[in-house]
């Protein structure tokens, strides 16, 4: 695709502007049938729940059974889906910032048992040798490079040998067959080019592992869906995505999350909290045992509540706040039933990252094509 020729809106919006479009934005009917048919988005005055569990004796498996179970259980939360991908979050080929297998393995065999079809699928961002050499990150949309990457991820991580142990297909998201989706009222992309496979799943699962993130404070259940973005049209480390967002907002990174969101069938996160990131992440943080998943079927209402258990208040999150301007709820956590542990018993001050401007870090996040 060219890059002249993508549906983008370059246009920056003033608050007045944002305020107005916030108000008149409706979450109706769906532009194809792609379009926001798995995400949840709940009316005023019914509580999303979200559960939070502790991991004892380093049993995760466990843990993600029992958040689960406390949502209603495997087929309450798969109802009426037959077809389900699991979305991790592998950023780089590093297992202390990634979604731990575990995680993913116990949900892919609970919806197996369940008797759903289940995919494995994510466009990782960056790995040496293929874009990052030395201390420079290089964009590309080079299928061979991307595809290579991708493997490589793979590998190291073991979710190779575990989609092969489980037998699910593991789904390289950056190439291959594309579909473009819709998406009305966009802040960013009135069109967006998917994978073909998220076109034909009934649910998309989000399980990414807690951190910060330079660019949007957090990263969690729907700031993982950046991962979506194919290499192969926005280049790798979402050079593209990020540099054409950027003329919204400064991050180059909130309203493009809000816009995949609303893209997708995004209708359950399991949040891998087993060790999180403090600081400047997603990758060059501090790690920090929180031995904690959390799981929820509302994936506003799931990250505000991850977000606070770091010790964030909705209102810091950017992408809260364009969520809240699209219509999506809960507008804040009183609107949240808990299920599982406490919050208070669970909640840490985490380090706060360093907050950029995607412009202001371009030249290190991959402003050079190879």
């Amino acid at each position: 695709m060219k890059e002249e020729a993508m549906s983008v809106k370059h246009k920056k919006i003033t608050r007045r502007e944002f305020l107005e479009k916030g108000a008149k934005i409706t979450v109706g009917a769906a532009a194809s049938s792609f379009m926001l048919s798995g995400s949840r988005y709940y009316p005023r005055g019914e509580r999303p729940a979200v559960s939070l569990v502790k991991i004892n004796n380093g049993n995760i498996g466990a843990a993600v059974e029992k958040a689960i179970d406390l949502l209603g259980g495997i087929s309450e939360v798969t109802k009426g889906k037959e077809r389900i991908m699991l979305k991790p979050n592998l950023v780089a080929p590093a297992p202390e910032v990634t979604t731990k297998p575990e995680v993913i393995k116990t949900l892919a065999q609970m919806m197996k048992k369940a008797g759903k079809e289940v995919l494995i699928g994510e466009g990782s961002a960056a790995a040496p040798p293929f874009n990052v050499q030395g201390n420079e990150t290089f964009r590309t949309k080079k299928r061979d490079i991307l595809d290579k990457m991708q493997q490589f991820v793979f590998d190291n991580l073991g979710y190779s040998e575990l989609a092969q142990s489980l037998g699910v297909p593991l789904i390289n998201l950056h190439s291959g067959e594309m579909a473009e989706v819709n998406v009305p009222d966009a802040f960013c992309f009135d069109k967006i080019t998917l994978h073909r496979s998220l076109q034909e799943i009934d649910l998309l699962c989000s399980v990414p592992m807690m951190k910060t993130h330079v660019l949007a404070q957090v990263t969690l259940g729907m700031k993982n869906l950046i991962g979506l973005y194919p290499g192969t049209v926005y280049y790798s480390v979402r050079g593209l995505m990020h540099d054409l967002a950027s003329e919204v907002e400064p991050s180059g990174t909130a309203a493009a999350i809000v816009d995949m969101v609303r893209a997708n069938k995004l209708g359950l996160v399991v949040i891998d909290a087993s060790t999180a990131m403090e600081g400047d992440g997603p990758s060059e943080g501090s790690l920090m045992k929180m031995d904690l998943i959390i799981a929820g079927t509302n994936p506003l209402a799931t990250d505000m509540v991850a977000a606070n258990c770091m010790g964030f208040k909705p209102e810091e999150i950017p992408t809260f706040t364009w969520a809240n301007k699209a219509g999506m709820n809960p507008a804040g956590l009183d609107e949240i039933e808990l299920r599982g542990e406490r919050q208070k018993n669970i909640e840490r001050k985490f380090v706060k990252p360093n907050i950029y401007a995607w412009k202001s870090i371009r030249d290190v996040w991959g402003a050079k094509v190879i």
